[in-house]
């Protein structure tokens, strides 16, 4: 019993850090994309990168807003996390390098975004462990599949959000 317990901890693990990234990024592309908890929408964040000289601007808002909202759900479901994690990855790591200057978050710098880029790269090669919204799923599919039942009907996004 007790052994069991302490192997369950690294999916406690996984879910605690998924939970919290997730709603950051919730958080964030919710402001960029529809201006929720005091954020900028669409022509705001676009008219922001306009300034930064991004190309097509409003395409970009749109892109990175919805990485981040999509993302941060795959993020606090466990479902797709290894498929959207590039594009999360990727977001952050155009916002570290373009919209930051230096290192200390406190200045301006890319400590967060560099942060952010990088737990979700870990959570992208490591899975999202056991505690998803998919578990029950690939749980059920494993037992009809064991039993000569049908295969899982979407592998991929099983296999994709382990």
């Amino acid at each position: 019993m007790l052994s069991r317990a302490f192997a369950l901890r690294p999916d406690l693990g996984l879910f605690l850090i998924r939970a919290l990234v997730g709603v950051v990024f919730v958080f964030h592309g919710s402001q960029k994309l529809f201006g929720l908890f005091g954020g900028p929408g669409i022509a705001g964040f676009a008219g922001w990168l306009e300034s930064l000289g991004f190309p097509l601007p409003h395409v970009n808002a749109i892109l990175a807003g919805s990485a981040e909202l999509v993302g941060g759900l795959a993020l606090l479901t466990g479902v797709g996390l290894r498929v959207l994690s590039p594009a999360l990855v990727g977001t952050m790591l155009v916002a570290a390098f373009t919209a930051h200057s230096g290192f200390d978050v406190t200045k301006g710098g890319m400590e967060y975004p560099l942060t952010l880029a990088f737990v979700v790269a870990g959570l992208g090669l490591t899975g999202a462990g056991r505690y998803t919204l998919a578990a029950p799923f690939q749980a059920a599919s494993a037992t009809a599949t064991a039993a000569g039942g049908a295969a899982a009907p979407a592998p991929a996004l099983a296999a994709a959000s382990r």
